[in-house]
C-alpha cells in the first residue's frame, strides 16, 4: 500500500499553489475544476511527496487552517541548498521561529507557512533530499 496524498486546509486555492509552488519550489500536479467552487489541486516535491490542497469551507475546517498539527511540526520539506530555499521562504512572507541548527541527520529550522503550519525545513546531512 502506498499513501497517495496528504490534505492541507487552505484558505484560498490560488494563494497557496503560489506560495507552496515559488517559495518552497512544489510543482503544480493538478488543478481541477470540480464545480461550484471546488478544486483538484494536487502539488508534488521532485522526488515525491504530494498535498492535496483542499479549501476550507465549513466553520471547523476554516478553524483548522494553520492549526491541523495541533502546533506541533507536521510537515517535513527536504532540500539540498537550504540557504537558497530559506531565503526564498522569508522573501515570501514564511516566519522562521529558530536559526538553522545543525542536527546528527542535518541543517534543520522550523518555519510557518502563510497560514501558520509548523515545517521543519531539512537539509540532510549527506547534502541530499531523500
Amino acid at each position: 500500500m502506498k499513501l497517495a496524498l496528504t490534505a492541507l486546509l487552505v484558505r484560498d486555492y490560488d494563494e497557496a499553489v503560489a506560495f507552496y509552488c515559488d517559495a518552497l519550489g512544489f510543482r503544480l500536479i493538478e488543478d481541477s475544476d470540480l464545480g461550484g467552487g471546488n478544486r483538484w489541486v494536487v502539488i508534488s516535491g521532485d522526488d515525491g511527496g504530494a498535498l492535496l490542497l483542499a479549501k476550507a469551507r465549513k466553520p471547523g475546517e476554516v478553524a483548522a487552517v494553520g492549526n491541523q498539527f495541533g502546533g506541533r511540526v507536521g510537515l517535513f520539506a527536504q532540500t539540498h541548498d537550504f540557504e537558497a530555499v530559506q531565503a526564498r521562504l522569508i522573501k515570501a512572507g514564511a516566519m522562521f521561529e529558530e536559526q538553522p541548527r545543525n542536527e546528527p541527520y542535518g541543517t534543520v529550522a522550523v518555519f510557518r507557512d502563510l497560514y501558520g503550519n509548523r515545517w521543519d525545513l531539512i537539509e540532510p546531512k549527506n547534502g541530499e533530499a531523500s
